[in-house]
């Protein structure tokens, strides 16, 4: 497994929300962002400058707005460049409103880019901190097969040539949907979810030994396939060892970790005659089950101490 930091360019954010250039810096086709949080500089133009991050975007709306239009030319101008000679990434101005030419001046001057939303503050900036938590999402690339079965983001791993493939074939005649085979690319896009995709180069590809590369998508329809898909259960396949304790019952749940989250997991060995696909189907049925709030393994278990209490 890899794990890699990214960055999205200013200009694919420029792009994705439509933001109309007041002014186009120098260079403003390689300004990166590395920083998924964002700040409103309200303290700052009142000149409180401790703890602040220069690295996030700095978004202005209409309560920012105001402040400044009650301070004398002076005054607007000194608040305005304490803020611009930080070396911002770049300056957004929220609902459309006007800007002062001082701050057209600052952001030439500091070669800031300076941009303009028609959008509400509030909304415009919930749509980019979670457009920037997907972007910037610590991320991995592991070797696996990821499938959505009933609902469920089920992560298949185990040794090449174990069955992962097979299995995701068999599945997604059965009904269900592949989201990736072979390379899964894994995003922590919150405290507690991971987003599997695959790379766009193999994105609804599979390769099965003996019978090559087969499009999903075109053999199975449209439906059999999915982008994208939150990681519910890992499930990891090994050839079945014969002097292996397994997990018979079920009352103790199993984690694996991917980027600092741990997942709830199983391990299926594999061995001639076992229909997997089957198994992988039960086995999500009875995750969802117990995220739902009912564990058969702990009903039985009640069932059999009740049973026992009765006998003394």
């Amino acid at each position: 497994m890899t794990e890699r930091k990214y960055s999205v360019e200013l200009s694919e954010i420029i792009k994705e929300f439509n933001l109309e250039v007041i002014y186009e810096s120098e260079g403003m086709d390689e300004v990166v962002i590395r920083n998924n949080e964002v700040n409103r500089p309200s303290l700052q133009m009142a000149g409180f400058f401790d703890y602040f991050d220069n690295t996030r975007i700095q978004i202005i709306g209409r309560v920012e707005t105001s402040y400044l239009k009650q301070m004398s030319d002076d005054e607007r101008a000194l608040a305005l460049e304490r803020l611009f000679e930080k070396k911002l990434p770049c300056v957004i101005v929220t609902r459309g409103m006007d800007i002062p030419d001082v701050m057209r001046e600052l952001a030439k001057k500091y070669n800031t880019p300076l941009l303009r939303c028609s959008v509400a503050t509030s909304r415009f900036m919930s749509a980019l901190i979670a457009f920037l938590n997907i972007e910037l999402a610590p991320r991995m690339t592991t070797h696996g097969v990821l499938v959505e079965v009933y609902g469920e983001g089920v992560l298949l791993l185990g040794d090449s040539g174990v069955g992962k493939s097979e299995t995701a074939v068999e599945l997604v005649k059965r009904g269900h949907r592949l989201v990736a085979d072979d390379a899964v690319e894994l995003k922590r896009v919150s405290d507690k979810s991971i987003l599997g995709s695959a790379p766009d180069i193999i994105r609804h590809f599979i390769e099965l030994r003996g019978v090559g590369i087969i499009d999903v998508k075109n053999i199975f329809g449209i439906g059999a396939v999915k982008n994208t898909e939150k990681i519910d259960l890992i499930i990891n396949l090994e050839i079945w060892q014969e002097r292996k304790q397994y997990d018979r019952l079920g009352l103790t749940t199993q984690y694996t970790e991917l980027l600092g989250i741990e997942i709830p997991s199983i391990t299926l060995p594999v061995k001639p005659g076992r229909n997997l696909a089957v198994v992988i189907e039960v086995a999500a049925i009875n995750h969802r089950q117990k995220r739902m709030g009912y564990n058969a393994a702990e009903a039985l278990n009640e069932r059999l101490m009740t049973e026992m209490q009765k006998n003394q």
